[in-house]
């Protein structure tokens, strides 16, 4: 199966649907959005790593920053932070280039590294878009993170690949059907952006546009 353009889903959203269900639904399904401090320091490291009109070379190195992305068999499209191409034996040509390249997709997070996945899943997507893009495979990516300064490799597995083509099938149900789950309480509730948005202590709430109706009616009555 193929997606058309008009069906593909954001791919900076399956970290938010990895983290949240109902916080990837107010986003991307019922456009709801609010800053705090992670978020703005999060879009400001963005901003220092993507320009779309700078492409570095060095030797035996190119890298490209802000690279579109899409997959029409995922029916998703985005960015990707930064991508180097490393000249080696066995990889792919690039137009305008002489020799082969391997493909290294890297994604830049503001914190530090995770116990949980979402990094991990986000990189991983971005490298299976690259894979339909480019024809190649890609082994291995790195999440570079602002607090420690420092790169963490990751290893595009098996698990990682059938996790990511999951995730993003549940997604377009989810989008077809306009579903946004319930809220399910928990710790993690604190820190995200979405909390006075999402009232994730009411327990109850179908879905924003419901609970304002509600909040109007009894204004009025």
């Amino acid at each position: 199966m193929e997606y058309a353009e008009d069906d593909y889903l954001m791919i900076s959203g399956i970290q938010h649907f990895k983290f949240c269900r109902r916080q990837w639904a107010l986003i991307h399904i019922e456009q709801q959005w609010s800053e705090n401090e992670h978020t703005v320091l999060g879009e400001l490291m963005h901003k220092k790593v993507h320009d779309p009109y700078l492409t570095e070379k060095r030797s035996g190195l190119i890298i490209a920053r802000a690279l579109p992305v899409a997959s029409r068999e995922m029916g998703v499209s985005g960015e990707c932070d930064v991508v180097e191409f490393r000249k080696c034996d066995d990889g792919i040509k690039l137009y305008g280039h002489r020799g082969l390249y391997s493909v290294y997709p890297i994604e830049y997070k503001k914190g530090k590294p995770k116990l949980s996945d979402e990094d991990k899943i986000q990189l991983t997507a971005q490298a299976l878009c690259l894979e339909e893009m480019f024809s190649t495979q890609i082994k291995e990516g790195a999440i570079f993170y602002g607090e420690t300064r420092r790169r963490e490799p990751v290893e595009i597995n098996l698990d990682l690949r059938r996790e990511v083509k999951h995730i993003f099938q549940e997604m377009h149900q989810y989008y077809d059907r306009k579903y946004t789950p319930k809220v399910k309480y928990s710790k993690s509730c604190n820190a995200c952006s979405l909390k006075e948005i999402c009232l994730p202590k009411l327990g109850k709430a179908v879905s924003v546009k419901t609970y304002i109706q509600q909040m109007l009616n009894t204004e009025e009555s």
